[in-house]
């Protein structure tokens, strides 16, 4: 296994996190909180997931600031500065009260949008199956919030060219990152929610035939330039269970092979999925929740959707060279990130190590040394690549 190295050159460094559920009961404890009402069949009140998680984890405070939900998260990932932060924003940022008819609803009102100022990031992905849980106007108004408050976006636009654009990072030296964003059906995206022409959507891709996989390389070489960063940010599959489908491998490999996006950030599933190392570039098959408002909800307690991973990327500014990745494991509790504990670390290492190690990743414990943080995650990624010769994978 090759340790990694953490080189001292002109690398860029991403914090990619799963989805970020600010609506519902999170909403609630802020500041603003938009009208309770929901419109589901068992529960009636956003308050409710707020008595749900007081109901397990004692008083929440109200109002908090937008601080208050990053918890310890926020000043170790600030010790590790890395130069973008990018989130998959599973929620809308609007008044809008006209619901899509789906019953599970996310909200945010805008003046709460500080919440994710107040944890520097810098893009929000956004092709994902709550982002128009309030119509389009909601997802206009998400829009608008966003550009207002700073923080770029991919992955739904005013019109299809602009949830096809990448969001556009500038970083040290010249150099950018570019984040795509996609969303596949089966995630649960509704076929209406697509962008075209003349509507407001998301960027879903429908099928990943060869001639969609051109398109999308063909965009890519529009945008890219020398020294650019390429972020395939994908909203795909189930919310349980650690499956990796042989169609997500394939379109992975693809827009990799095809496209040449450097790091595939994937979400969708309620908790971290496997890591694969495939000819240099990294593939995050599920980064699972950052934040929930799941406290108490029963039913799917083995996958621990309570446990949180902030993946730190460092890419080396030769291709030649592979990244270096670090986990970070917190748990949400009263809807806060907070430390894991020792056997909270141990559990998700086993976990993440054996479902990755079929792909020629092992995920270790140790010291971060960039800089230190004790608790992190490492992983090492297998030289004889084990995974070209896997294309099943772990199915």
């Amino acid at each position: 296994m090759a340790a990694p190295v953490f080189p001292d050159g002109k690398e860029i460094s991403l914090l990619l996190c799963g989805d970020v559920m600010l609506g519902r009961g999170i909403d609630q404890i802020l500041p603003h909180p938009s009208e309770p009402r929901l419109y589901e069949s068992h529960m009636s009140s956003a308050r409710d997931y707020v008595a749900l998680a007081e109901r397990v984890n004692g008083t929440i405070p109200m109002p908090v600031d937008g601080e208050y939900v990053w918890g310890n998260a926020a000043a170790e990932i600030g010790r590790c500065a890395p130069d973008v932060r990018i989130v998959n924003l599973e929620t809308a940022i609007t008044t809008n009260d006209r619901p899509e008819p789906k019953q599970i609803n996310y909200r945010m009102h805008p003046a709460n949008i500080g919440c994710l100022q107040a944890m520097h990031i810098n893009c929000c992905a956004l092709a994902n199956n709550h982002v128009l849980d309030w119509s389009r106007e909601g997802l206009l108004e998400t829009l608008v919030h966003l550009d207002k408050a700073g923080i770029a976006h991919a992955g739904a636009g005013r019109t299809l060219d602009q949830a096809a654009a990448p969001a556009i990072l500038p970083v040290a030296d010249g150099r950018r990152v570019l984040v795509f964003g996609f969303g596949l059906p089966s995630s649960g995206i509704p076929a209406t929610w697509a962008a075209s022409e003349s509507n407001p959507g998301i960027h879903l891709l429908k099928d990943f035939s060869n001639p969609s996989i051109t398109r999308i390389a063909d965009r890519v070489r529009a945008w890219r330039q020398p020294g650019d960063l390429l972020v395939a940010s994908i909203h795909w599959g189930s919310n349980w269970g650690y499956d990796i489908s042989a169609e997500q491998r394939q379109l992975a490999h693809d827009l990799i092979d095809t496209a040449g996006f450097d790091v595939i950030h994937g979400h969708s599933s309620h908790h971290p999925k496997a890591i694969e190392m495939y000819r240099g570039k990294l593939i995050l098959y599920g980064c699972g929740d950052f934040l929930n408002d799941y406290e108490g909800i029963e039913g799917q307690e083995p996958f621990r959707s309570d446990l949180a991973v902030a993946y730190l990327v460092r890419c080396p500014a030769g291709n030649e060279d592979i990244p270096n990745l670090a986990l970070l494991p917190y748990r949400i509790r009263k809807f806060r990130l907070q430390s894991a504990s020792e056997a909270e670390r141990r559990s998700l290492q086993r976990t993440l190590d054996g479902e990755s190690r079929p792909f020629g990743v092992r995920i270790l414990e140790q010291t971060l040394p960039w800089p230190p943080v004790s608790g992190a995650l490492l992983a090492h990624f297998s030289l004889n690549r084990i995974s070209d010769a896997m294309p099943g994978g772990n199915e």
